[in-house]
């Protein structure tokens, strides 16, 4: 880590002082409109009127009253945020300024920051190829620091990465249903694409779940530097590329093309909104575009 006592808490006080800022002007009365009201709590039973929607009816209470009666929701006073956050080892690589992890770290402070103004709980897991750690969700502006200085201090005791242990403890751990926003840069391995697929399946049938994909342009293109030794963040492994090969280059775009929309299928086939941000461009904007597209 290297950071001193002083030097975090300014970090921490410099991306409150941002964040809330976005928070307050931006955020928060777009987040309630996208995310309040989704959680629905039944309250009771009533006789079927016309013009009430059939899904409603409750069969049960029908067949036993031999009259048709619907069940009746109501808006549940609060919700509970879950941030779902990539603490794995592809996460410290950043090409521009900034890193995808402090990219994400700035995009987990804003979106708790919008919670906790509407009153709710927020709640955090970091994940690397295992559940590295998880805060349960409170309300209040001293447990959004608290998160906020886990996010900047963690060191992960794995570099890997497994999706899929993540989102099986998300619903594991959350028993009513919560809106969990996964920030990621979804480089899967290929190993961990069906136990993803599987877990998210579940997860989505239980939660309200929001994938925002950090990625740095480097991710996807080669430069042209000449032979260059490239190091997997995640594996350690090493090797040699002549990246001024225009076939090289044209391979590695390939690649990560084919994992972008393998990912990308299995992200709509689970109907999860999705932002992508990148860290050389504003996340403002596309936070803003995902809210209003709910």
């Amino acid at each position: 880590m290297g950071s001193s006592e002083s030097d975090i808490l300014k970090r921490v006080r410099k991306i409150e002082i941002k964040t809330r800022g976005l928070s307050n002007e931006i955020f928060a009365g777009k987040y309630h409109t996208a995310f309040k009201g989704r959680g629905m709590s039944f309250a009771e039973v009533r006789e079927y009127r016309i013009g009430d929607d059939v899904r409603d009816i409750d069969w049960n209470v029908t067949a036993r009253s031999r009259t048709p009666h619907i069940k009746i929701y109501e808006e549940e006073r609060e919700l509970t945020m879950m941030l779902v956050v990539d603490v794995s080892g592809s996460g410290a690589f950043g090409s521009t300024e900034q890193t995808k992890r402090s990219v994400i770290t700035e995009i987990a402070a804003v979106l708790a920051f919008s919670a906790a103004q509407t009153g709710d709980k927020v709640g955090c897991i970091f994940f690397s190829d295992k559940v590295e750690k998880f805060i349960p969700p409170k309300k209040g502006r001293s447990h959004i620091l608290m998160i906020i200085r886990s996010l900047i201090e963690f060191t992960p005791s794995s570099d890997g990465t497994a999706l899929s242990e993540a989102v099986r403890y998300l619903t594991n751990v959350n028993k009513k249903r919560c809106t969990a926003f996964i920030l990621s840069d979804f480089i899967v391995p290929k190993g961990d694409m069906t136990p993803l697929e599987d877990a998210l399946k579940i997860a989505t049938s239980r939660h309200d779940l929001v994938a925002i994909r950090v990625s740095d342009p480097r991710d996807k293109a080669l430069p042209d530097v000449g032979i260059i030794e490239m190091r997997d963040a995640e594996s350690g492994q090493k090797v040699w590329v002549d990246s001024s090969s225009a076939a090289v280059r044209d391979y590695f775009a390939r690649y990560w093309l084919e994992r972008e929309q393998s990912i990308d299928t299995l992200l709509k086939h689970n109907r999860i909104d999705t932002a992508d941000v990148t860290t050389d461009a504003d996340y403002v904007a596309e936070l803003i575009k995902l809210f209003k597209q709910r």
